[in-house]
């Protein structure tokens, strides 16, 4: 669409933002049939909508659609650097289309990327707002790792993890979306009002409520299917068993995207939500490149895990039979050496003396024994086990 009839249906959009709550799917399906014009002349007349719905619900929709003022909606948003993004405008992020009726009807963004560009290479990082310290920490290392590989990390900028989780990108440098409760314009938690700023200077604020409005818990609660629908997977970092982290990850896994938790103490009542989420669909993560490897390109494996290479991980299988052996706190001789490990006594001879001159075992006379510790007495005499 161009010219007027694109302005007209953007117009209509934005006023609808205003008129019906995140995730409506009523309003989202009249929304489908009719198209926004005709949805708002809708709510703006006396006319039947196409199914049924009480007339108190109709009476909030027309309430709400009187006082409605795009015009003054899209300027404030102007105002504060924002602009209000459309469904099938080149800057909308395709992948919130999964959602079906329960769809935003646009998007008021606040920040210079591009949402959808931005979107494609992203995770949400979300948890409890009464974190411990522990969670603090883990979002923010795992939020930091994300950023330097170049992915988006995006939260709901809340106390808690949200916040740690914006903090850590912004801190490596990278970049971070917040998909908030409230319009664009709007300062909340308060407490994050510094956050907010960088936010919307560096990164991405993002919302579907107009300019001025306020949040609600069902609003909160809502926001969260964007924040799924949005990206390529969900971590979540602590979260009890009510909890709307939960319900994202949840949210994540019907829109068929990765959800992943990072595991906490089995006595924390703040990890029992997480650990909740890993016996079911969730995935056990540790940090950044388990992440990648779950939601990134093919390739993209996070390192292989091994403890600390040992110098005896390195004999050779017959050479570290003979090594074990050698009695603990004595000494042997070949024969019984040999006897031990299931050699010949010319082999076991040859394997003692390579791993003497490794330094894992020592000769007295014609008997062979392990090197004492550091400080302790060096046994004599007889040897056997």
């Amino acid at each position: 669409m161009r010219g007027a009839e694109a302005d007209r249906q953007r117009l209509a959009r934005a006023a609808l933002t205003r008129i019906v709550e995140p995730g409506d799917e009523r309003a989202g399906r009249w929304l489908r049939e009719l198209g926004p014009v005709a949805l708002l002349e809708l709510f703006q007349g006396r006319d039947r909508p196409p199914s049924p719905v009480t007339e108190e619900r109709m009476a909030g929709y027309r309430a709400r659609a009187a006082v409605a003022d795009p015009v003054a909606d899209l300027a404030a948003a102007a105002a504060e650097g924002g602009r209000f993004v459309c469904p099938g405008e080149e800057e909308w992020p395709r992948q919130l289309d999964d959602l079906g009726d329960a769809r935003p009807l646009g998007l008021w963004v606040r920040g210079r990327p591009s949402l959808r560009l931005w979107a494609l290479r992203s995770v949400a990082v979300v948890g409890a707002r009464a974190c411990t310290d522990y969670g603090a920490h883990m979002a923010a290392s795992l939020a930091a790792g994300l950023a330097e590989r170049g992915w988006v990390v995006v939260s709901g900028a809340a106390y808690g993890i949200d916040g740690a989780a914006h903090r850590g990108a912004l801190a490596a440098g990278g970049a971070t979306a917040a998909v908030l409760a409230c319009g664009v314009d709007r300062t909340y938690p308060r407490g994050h009002a510094e956050l907010l700023r960088r936010i919307a200077d560096q990164g991405v604020l993002v919302a579907e409520l107009p300019p001025g409005a306020h949040p609600t818990r069902s609003r909160f609660l809502l926001r969260n299917r964007v924040i799924a629908a949005l990206t390529r997977g969900t971590v979540v970092v602590e979260a009890e068993y009510r909890s709307g982290s939960l319900v994202t990850a949840r949210a994540a896994q019907r829109l068929g995207r990765l959800s992943a938790g990072v595991p906490g103490p089995v006595t924390s009542g703040l990890s029992a939500g997480v650990h909740e989420l890993l016996r079911g669909e969730g995935t056990l993560v540790t940090d950044a490149a388990e992440v990648i490897e779950l939601v990134g390109g093919m390739g993209e494996l996070a390192p292989e895990r091994q403890g600390p290479v040992l110098a005896r991980d390195l004999l050779a299988p017959l050479t570290a039979r003979v090594l074990e052996a050698l009695p603990a706190r004595s000494e042997a001789d070949t024969r019984e050496i040999a006897r031990e490990a299931g050699t010949d006594t010319t082999e076991a001879t040859a394997r003692l003396y390579e791993l003497q001159s490794l330094g894992f075992v020592q000769r007295q006379g014609d008997r062979w024994r392990l090197p004492a510790p550091a400080g302790a007495p060096v046994a004599t005499g007889g040897g056997g086990r």
